[in-house]
């Protein structure tokens, strides 16, 4: 290793540099650029959401005109949060994102929270809603006049799962590729539709745009925004993996705003194409809108669509994945999860543990297939985390002035954001309390969890089993502690 330091010194290229960080040290890498990044939220975003979502925003406000306000309503809100997770992100420049800065801001029981709350209902539920999608739409051109079979559909998106596990677990490089790729496809469907849905609007189809039908209730139009905000949920993923990512005091930002921009227009342009065509009764209808869209439009090569939709859902079942996986990573950091989960595979420089571990609960939720209430659940638990998280931005102004902040947001989008948070949290228990009363129920078995498990000391005899089963694992996997400069 001394020889090795020394050649490197007598070298002192860039290239150099970049070979002596990847053979010397064993952890996570800065590898991804600012292309990288937005093709990582913008798959994170772009999923089942655009497809599935339209049906449940409408159900809940009534009318067409109403739903694409809410569309338009949820992607501000997103560039609000995404704004000041930007001041965060720069700050506190931690794997985990809103984990590791409620964790710096409110302590280890409200961030141990968060990791219950993405754990055990949001990460793998949002990947087990996506790959189910994936599997429908990608059969659908064997079974146009009917539903898939559910057990097929099932099946099919646990190869999805098992497959997308692979690739994150051999190369970083591989994962963000595969990001890259389909990410393209996705773009290349929704413009095909957003282009028809202009060819439509020139031929005079706007009947279906207007307000009649509105809802007057206010709690159910607060609840058809957890269906809007679903499809945007995953804006804050790169923070996740902020340390891979180059120069992420410029990067992160320009990603942020590039990639939310972006979704935006493209939401509400695919949802204005949608009603070129379809009337509000058959959005409600249907249970894949794009699928009924081609269907009037595009034949006969209507099945194109639904083959590129699918694309489109295995892009973002790996942006889950990829970023996911550095949230347990991060937690198991904090001493919050198991340590194996803190462990990078030794020749793949991956987080191998952590990535099978969202793919194991990814595979039990696809015991369900309700998604509408499963994207309820979702949908609470998210928008009360998020919340916290950028709660952290005004209290650390106030306790902690003197951090170093690059970005440094008004506050009054901090405290419109905390404001709309509860509004949509709050006012939906009473169009949903039955969804909203597990999804608070499931958050609070996260408490005993805390106390027995993280706060309550362990006895000898349970640490050493526990950590006999960490070794036989890092054995296993091939996998250790990531490593420091300073540590050589």
């Amino acid at each position: 290793m001394t020889e090795a330091k020394q050649e490197y010194k007598e070298v002192p290229t860039k290239e150099a540099e970049e070979v002596k960080d990847d053979t010397e040290v064993v952890g996570l890498k800065p590898k991804m650029t600012l292309l990288n990044g937005i093709t990582v939220i913008v798959g994170s975003i772009i999923g089942s959401g655009i497809f599935i979502s339209p049906t449940g925003v409408l159900k809940d406000t009534g009318s067409v005109g109403m739903s694409l306000i809410v569309w338009i309503i949820s992607g501000l809100f997103s560039m609000v949060g995404a704004y000041c997770y930007a001041e965060l992100g720069c700050m506190i420049q931690k794997t985990g994102a809103d984990y590791a800065y409620i964790m710096v801001t409110f302590g280890p029981f409200l961030a141990f929270m968060r990791l219950w709350v993405e754990c055990l209902i949001v990460r793998p539920c949002s990947q087990t809603i996506v790959a189910l999608t994936f599997s429908v739409y990608i059969m659908k051109p064997f079974f146009p006049d009917c539903d898939p079979p559910d057990d097929s559909a099932r099946l099919l998106a646990a190869v999805c799962i098992l497959i997308l596990t692979f690739i994150n677990c051999w190369n970083v490089k591989w994962a963000t590729r595969v990001q890259d790729i389909f990410t393209g496809a996705k773009l290349f469907a929704l413009a095909v539709i957003i282009i028809t849905g202009f060819v439509q609007l020139g031929r005079g189809q706007t009947q279906y745009f207007t307000f009649d039908n509105t809802v007057d209730d206010m709690s159910r139009i607060a609840l058809s925004f957890y269906s809007g905000l679903f499809a945007y949920n995953g804006w804050n993923y790169l923070n996740f993996v902020i340390e891979e990512l180059k120069d992420p005091v410029n990067n992160l930002p320009k990603a942020i705003y590039i990639s939310i921009s972006l979704v935006t227009v493209v939401y509400v342009l695919a949802n204005v194409a949608f009603y070129t065509t379809l009337s509000p009764a058959e959005v409600l209808g249907s249970s894949a809108v794009a699928v009924t869209f081609a269907d009037r439009l595009y034949r006969p090569v209507e099945f194109l669509i639904p083959v590129f939709v699918a694309l489109s859902t295995f892009g973002s079942v790996n942006g889950i994945l990829f970023t996911s996986s550095r949230l347990f990573y991060a937690g198991a950091l904090e001493g919050q999860m198991p340590e194996i989960l803190t462990m990078i595979q030794i020749k793949r420089m991956t987080p191998t543990p952590a990535v099978l571990f969202m793919a194991f609960l990814s595979l039990i939720y696809l015991g369900s297939s309700n998604i509408y209430a499963l994207i309820s659940y979702v949908g609470f638990a998210t928008w009360v985390s998020i919340g916290l998280a950028v709660a952290c931005v005004p209290w650390l102004r106030y306790t902690a002035p003197n951090l170093e902040r690059p970005i440094k947001v008004n506050l009054f989008w901090p405290i419109i954001y905390i404001l709309a948070t509860i509004v949509i949290t709050i006012v939906p228990m009473f169009a949903a309390p039955v969804e909203t009363g597990i999804g608070v129920g499931i958050i609070s078995t996260g408490i005993p969890v805390y106390l027995i498990f993280i706060k309550m000391r362990k006895p000898e005899i349970i640490r050493r089993f526990l950590k006999s089963i960490d070794t036989f694992l890092q054995k296993v996997m091939l996998v250790c502690q990531p490593e420091t400069p300073s540590n050589l």
